[in-house]
């Protein structure tokens, strides 16, 4: 047990305060019956503020703070790059896809679908989200998280999986959207204070008592953990078996800036149930933008939190600082240092107390995302496949108890795989990779369904359909093909084949179908590109600095 009881009062009153309000926020006036509105989009009563605070705290997760601080261990600041062109892809989403969703006045990203092209493209897509959220996701997280409470607490794989799986199912489940996302807005804070305390003490560590000394140290220790834009050959890194394997495939150059990197943000960020449900659940489309602002400012501030410190713990690791530490960072079976294992590592050196925030920051974040990817699998269910399949007049007392039911069987599947990751190095690398085998479609389906009028249902189709079985052949007949150029190389390929069957499908004519974006649709406040314009040029001087 490496938590003092001072420790363990902070992160049980964590717990029972995270629980507490989850309860108390789901709770029903007085002959009220909750219906589907209040529990798969909390009412359509969140402001801006609970918004992006709901998005950041459900999209920051043990995949971050663990997979993407292994990241930061293993490949430096570049992975930075998921973080500051997520900032930029939420003013790109906020202006031009959501006022068409929240005009459409859509449930799920299938429901979007089905309006625009027809119900075999709604439940093909709501098929593949299905499989994405309970096989990649929610059991990606829950491994992370585990691997958390194994290296510091000791807690057996298998028990710490079941634990954290109970704790999102206790008031997620009930409460749906509105206990997630009320209960979102506490764990951001917790998220934020909890990083940064631990950012702070890794720095010190190596700077001898002084953060700011600390983070130049890392500059001038390991240099090429600093550049932005990996060269093929630059950086060679561990590849969890003891061998190791070129940079260059999981970050290529300049297609994190051009390239496939638009296309996994886009497609997370834009096209995402569980990040999307969010906005949709807004008092307004004002709202809903102002609140992809926040979340914008917050995502530039991420790589202080979870990149930061796993290049600290590769200073330490080289320099042998500590040798305790550089044993924590081995795998226990193989004895190789492993690189998520770098930010549950550093938390052993918070002092007491510290210790305890820390931790219950990284239990926000892994339980905020179990409880968002488990809401909105059970939405996608209820709302695309039950609800046309098998319920078709199912009361809205009825869809809730499946939503309940849904997620709950989300839960048990992504306990039961869980385990099966424990042989990956990086483990954000994986849920990157393979969420990309749908990303193009994903993307090419939405983008041709908003901008191009002539797009038809069986274009749309073939796009869903080939995305996964084009990426598996370019990833057997060309391995050493980085998987975000490959995403790039599929997308314009489903691109050329949704033109063609368009053109000769519709005989030139718009489908029926098409969206309407003449007008004001896309008109944005003032504060809104005041927000934008600060966050583009924040970002743009990151990249220039960092190139």
């Amino acid at each position: 047990m490496l938590l003092e009881p001072l420790d363990l009062i902070v992160f049980i009153g964590y717990c029972c305060l995270i629980i507490g309000m989850g309860l108390f926020v789901s709770r029903e006036k007085k002959g009220h019956v909750k219906n589907s509105q209040d529990y798969f989009l909390a009412s359509k009563a969140l402001p801006w503020w609970a918004v992006g605070a709901s998005l950041i705290a459900s999209n920051i997760s043990a995949e971050q703070f663990i997979g993407m601080s292994g990241s930061g261990f293993a490949l430096g600041l570049a992975i930075s790059t998921y973080e500051w062109m997520a900032a930029i892809t939420l003013l790109v989403v906020a202006i031009f896809f959501l006022p068409v969703y929240i005009k459409k006045g859509i449930y799920t990203m299938p429901g979007f679908l089905l309006d625009r092209y027809d119900t075999r493209v709604r439940t093909t897509m709501a098929i593949f989200w299905l499989a994405l959220y309970v096989f990649v996701n929610l059991t990606s997280v829950l491994y992370l998280g585990a691997l958390s409470l194994n290296t510091i607490l000791d807690v057996p794989m298998r028990y710490a999986i079941i634990g954290l799986a109970l704790f999102a199912m206790i008031y997620s489940i009930y409460g749906g959207l509105k206990a997630v996302a009320w209960t979102d807005v506490v764990q951001v804070f917790f998220l934020i204070a909890g990083g940064l305390a631990t950012t702070y003490i890794a720095l010190t560590m190596v700077g001898d008592g002084s953060a700011w000394e600390g983070l130049g140290l890392l500059r001038k220790e390991v240099p090429g953990h600093f550049s932005m834009i990996l060269s093929k050959g630059e950086m060679m890194i561990p590849d969890g078996k003891g061998a190791t394997k070129d940079a260059y495939l999981d970050l290529p150059g300049l297609s994190v800036l051009v390239g496939g990197m638009w296309i996994t943000n886009l497609s997370y960020w834009g096209f995402n149930q569980y990040i999307t449900q969010r906005a949709l659940a807004a008092k307004s489309l004002d709202e809903a933008q102002k609140g992809m602002i926040f979340a914008g400012f917050l995502k530039l501030l991420m790589p202080l939190i979870v990149v930061i410190p796993g290049i600290a713990a590769l200073v330490i690791v080289n320099n042998g600082m500590d040798v305790t530490f550089v044993e924590s960072m081995k795998d226990p079976v193989t004895g190789i240092v492993k690189s998520d294992r770098a930010y549950p590592t550093l938390l052993q050196l918070l002092p007491v107390g510290l210790k305890g925030l820390a931790f219950a920051a990284l239990t926000a974040a892994i339980v905020s995302s179990l409880a968002s990817m488990a809401n909105s699998t059970s939405t996608i269910f209820t709302m695309d496949i039950y609800k046309k399949y098998f319920g078709q007049d199912a009361s809205e007392a009825k869809q809730v108890k499946v939503g309940r039911i849904t997620a709950a069987v989300a839960f048990v599947i992504a306990a039961i795989i869980a385990p099966a990751l424990g042989q990956l190095d990086q483990a954000f690398q994986f849920i990157q990779e393979y969420t990309g085998f749908i990303s193009p479609g994903v993307f090419a389906i939405f983008f041709f369904g908003v901008f191009w009028k002539k797009t038809t249902s069986n274009a749309a189709l073939v796009g869903a359909a080939l995305s996964i079985p084009l990426s598996v052949v370019l990833k057997f007949l060309w391995p050493e093909l980085p998987f975000l150029d490959r995403m790039g190389i599929v997308f314009l390929v489903l691109a050329a084949l949704m033109i063609v069957i368009s053109l000769l499908e519709g005989k030139g004519k718009d489908h029926p179908k098409s969206i309407d974006i003449s007008g004001d649709i896309f008109k944005t406040s003032t504060g809104f590109k005041i927000g934008a314009f600060i966050i583009t040029l924040i970002t743009t001087a990151l990249y220039i600095v960092f190139w």
